[in-house]
């Protein structure tokens, strides 16, 4: 540890922060609701982010496994892999009293939660945190928001991408400086609530590639409750540029990712989730621009910009930061 590591470790640590970590990754079938986790890792950290122990497993999906050119996980593989239900003990002892962290927190805590309720088990998981949203809060100058991206910004070597358990550490190593840069400058960590889910039922859908139908025959959802967007609206999204912080996005229709974690991705990323189209709507995301939805009735009549949900995602991964606000200049004066 060097002197400045050291004066660091001794300052002051802020007593509204966790006494715990829990940093996770997982590897998946795919994005959307029925996917299923093949490999999972944990890295406990202690209140500053000092490593305490890590686990890693492989999951049986019982299903393909999907994007093999992702993971390197094959049916032969996963074979021989413990089912969810078999390990999810073991997951819950690590999660436990803990802060989970992962790299867009939201798909890890969504597909966390979902193995949880099929396996008639409740996720030990209060909170968690982002690195992507921390690394916003702290205004890290980073090219964009890939995991890469920030390892490399805290000089953090990369050995498997997409291995869970290597992908687990290079978050455990880059979150320590994080946290105690956080802790040096007053940053109120951006923790969000988890709410397990306590009943699951399997689609019985196929559908077709990219696109998965709501569970509902509505379209009807019940409202949650979000904290206020802490950005100023920007206006409209334009084409070929990237989303911005403070940009009002509303959703209609279904959705290939689950609707919620949808929701949670573009609040994480610092955008406003609006529940209705209006001229302040920046941008309307649907997968069917061409239904006579409200939603999307008013968009076209306001000319309000549609984008399909796989544009959406894609620019999700590089949301540009808010504006300064300007400071008006004051007016000659009269006299």
């Amino acid at each position: 540890m060097t002197m400045l590591e050291d004066r660091q470790t001794a300052a002051p640590w802020p007593a509204a922060y966790p006494q715990g970590y829990a940093v996770v990754d997982v590897e998946t079938t795919g994005l959307a609701r029925d996917d299923r986790i093949v490999s999972a890792a944990v890295y406990r950290l202690d209140a500053r982010g000092e490593v305490e122990d890590h686990w890693y497993t492989l999951v049986n999906p019982e299903r393909d496994p999907g994007p093999v050119w992702i993971h390197g996980l094959t049916s032969e593989v996963l074979e021989g892999a413990p089912l969810f239900p078999a390990v999810a003990a073991e997951l819950s002892e690590r999660l436990s009293g803990r802060v989970l962290v992962a790299h867009n927190a939201a798909f890890d805590w969504s597909m966390i939660a979902r193995e949880y309720a099929r396996a008639s088990v409740t996720a030990p998981v209060e909170q968690r945190l982002c690195t992507i949203a921390l690394a916003k809060e702290l205004r890290l100058p980073l090219p964009n928001h890939k995991l890469e991206s920030l390892a490399a910004h805290f000089g953090v070597v990369q050995q498997r991408a997409h291995h869970a358990l290597d992908d687990a550490r290079v978050l455990a190593e880059a979150f320590r400086p994080s946290l105690h840069a956080a802790a040096r400058g007053g940053v109120r960590l951006p923790l969000l609530e988890c709410r397990p889910l306590t009943e699951w039922y399997d689609s019985p859908v196929t559908p077709r590639s990219g696109y998965r139908p709501s569970q509902s025959q509505g379209s009807w959802r019940p409202s949650r409750k979000r904290p206020a967007c802490p950005y100023p609206n920007p206006g409209r999204y334009e084409s070929d540029k990237p989303l911005m912080q403070g940009m009002r996005v509303a959703f209609s229709g279904d959705t290939s990712v689950d609707r919620e974690l949808l929701e949670d991705r573009a609040v994480e990323a610092g955008l406003h989730v609006a529940t209705s189209v209006s001229r302040l709507t920046s941008l309307l995301v649907t997968n069917d621009p061409d239904s006579a939805t409200s939603k999307t009735v008013k968009a076209k009549a306001f000319g309000t910009p549609i984008l399909e949900e796989s544009a959406f995602t894609h620019l999700l991964r590089d949301v540009a930061p808010a504006r300064a606000a300007s400071v008006p200049k004051p007016s000659p004066s009269s006299e």
